[in-house]
């Protein structure tokens, strides 16, 4: 059987989840389930970073005990992540030993291959990135990403020697374009390695929280060095498990674009230094604002997404993150776009068409599927699947909409009620059965997407939502799979108006 392995960033655990940590991991959630549709073995992973300064002073601020509040702190991640509905299969937090077991055989390989030497550094450390920058990084002496001027450190470290593998990384980018995407994040990527990647600190001997250093004790392994390994710590790398020969190297990372120079720089010359293979793709999405105005603790408009899933429902705040902004470009979270589209393309294009059709069955046809007919989906598959494994959310969602269009203009333009009117059964039998079976297809296009309301779907389809993808996927995507007879029931509106 093929496999998928999909990864989240691991996030911070100073503070709750909010609306810019869903969108990563709906989209690798979106990714498992269209992977498992299609009969592949999936593995998606998330989980947190607690092995970061932040942790620690966050937990000091409040007068707790470190690990007590990072435990409870990823408990909350956890309950979240559950609570919205996500399939990952794993969740990984960087204090559990399997993760130290791993970090520190990790350290020991590129050690002991030469690739991690003693020196001394001198500084800027950027507390709320976790990373060192130089002066080419910051704007009018700050941080861009946190605009603060960074601390200015000086200690002995351990440093691993990325410089070593400039040319091979620029080599491999340059032999797979698909390694980074999109392709703006790529060119970056080189940039960076190219002009301004140096030997990195990956030790810090005033850190007393962490994973120690294995060849020296008294140090703690660098955040990102140690966060990094989680990738491949939860998949069975200490023993190097059945699990992990069959899911390294991963399919897709998905990142935000903040964090491209770890992902597509570091954490690739790490794999070569421990002899390991490379991800296929690392993809980076783009930022987005809340109403116009970047996310920040200071102006307090943090978006939290259980409140927003309690109000609006799990899936259209899915639809509308995946819909509302292309993946990969930054864009713009706006509750009032959010309920344009809830009672436009949900309530009114895929809910109105599902229950005027339902409704039309049971009226005309005693709630039975009538005979089979042809129908107008011939494009629609293909161009959704290109869509899907490029990651162009948007583009999926967008043929799915075209073919929902299409449904509810046949509906106006055959007027089954009129067909009635004239007593022309073969025509109004074809109408139905073409609407029925193209809404059966649109449930198995949302599916990825909007999961609860598919189910919904394939339910008044008189249909059981698939258990087993790798048994009903098969025939699922073929014209007329909907069998005359079976019986349709008008269940309530899937996307009830909001006023």
């Amino acid at each position: 059987m093929a496999k998928f392995y999909v990864t989240t960033p691991i996030y911070y655990v100073n503070d709750k989840p909010h609306i810019g940590h869903t969108y990563s991991t709906v989209a690798a959630d979106i990714l498992a389930r269209y992977n498992r549709m299609l009969g592949k073995e999936v593995m998606f992973l998330t989980g947190t970073d607690e092995n970061s300064q932040k942790g620690v002073d966050a937990a000091e601020a409040l007068g707790k005990d470190t690990k007590e509040y990072i435990d409870e702190m990823a408990s909350r991640w956890q309950s979240t992540f559950d609570s919205l509905g996500f399939t990952n299969d794993d969740f990984i937090r960087t204090t559990e030993d399997r993760h130290a077991a791993a970090a520190t055989k990790f350290f020991k390989k590129v050690y002991d291959n030469g690739d991690i030497y003693e020196g001394e550094y001198k500084g800027l450390y950027c507390v709320g990135c976790e990373a060192f920058l130089t002066e080419g990084d910051l704007v009018d002496g700050k941080c861009q990403n946190h605009k603060k001027a960074p601390e200015q450190i000086s200690e002995k470290n351990y440093f691993f020697k990325l410089t070593k593998y400039r040319d091979a990384l620029l080599e491999h980018i340059e032999k797979n374009p698909e390694f980074i995407m999109p392709e703006s994040r790529r060119n970056e990527v080189i940039s960076y390695i190219e002009k301004f990647m140096d030997d990195i600190s990956i030790s810090r001997s005033s850190m007393k929280w962490g994973i120690p250093v294995p060849v020296d004790e008294s140090q703690r392994i660098y955040v990102w060095f140690d966060a990094l390994i989680n990738y491949i710590s939860a998949i069975g790398y200490t023993e190097e498990t059945e699990q992990f020969k069959k899911f390294w190297p991963a399919d897709v990372q998905i990142v935000g674009k903040d964090i491209i120079k770890f992902h597509c720089a570091l954490w690739p010359a790490m794999l070569m230094a421990a002899d390991l293979p490379l991800p296929k793709t690392v993809f980076a999405h783009g930022f987005f604002t809340i109403n116009g105005e970047k996310i920040s603790k200071s102006l307090g408009n943090a978006v939290d997404p259980v409140e927003m899933t309690e109000k609006y429902g799990i899936d259209p705040v899915r639809y509308f993150l995946m819909k509302e902004i292309h993946f990969g470009e930054d864009g713009d979270f706006s509750v009032k776009r959010l309920e344009e589209r809830y009672n436009g393309e949900l309530a009114n294009d895929l809910g109105n068409l599902l229950s005027r059709v339902c409704a039309m069955t049971e009226k005309y046809f005693d709630g039975k599927v009538p005979d089979k007919a042809d129908g107008f989906l011939a494009s629609a598959w293909p161009s959704y699947q290109e869509a899907m494994n490029t990651l162009r959310f948007h583009d999926a969602l967008e043929v799915t909409w075209s073919v929902i269009r299409q449904a509810n203009q046949f509906v106006e333009q055959q007027k089954p009620w009129e067909l009635a009117k004239l007593d022309d059964k073969k025509t109004l039998s074809d109408t139905l059965y073409v609407l029925l079976e193209t809404l059966r297809h649109i449930a198995w296009m949302i599916y990825p997407f909007m999961p609860e309301t598919a189910e919904k779907m394939f339910a008044q389809l008189g249909l059981e939502a698939p258990k087993e993808f790798s048994q009903s996927f098969e025939s699922a995507w073929v014209w007329g799979e909907l069998e005359p007879g079976g019986k349709i029931e008008k269940g309530e509106a899937l996307f009830p108006k909001i006023e």
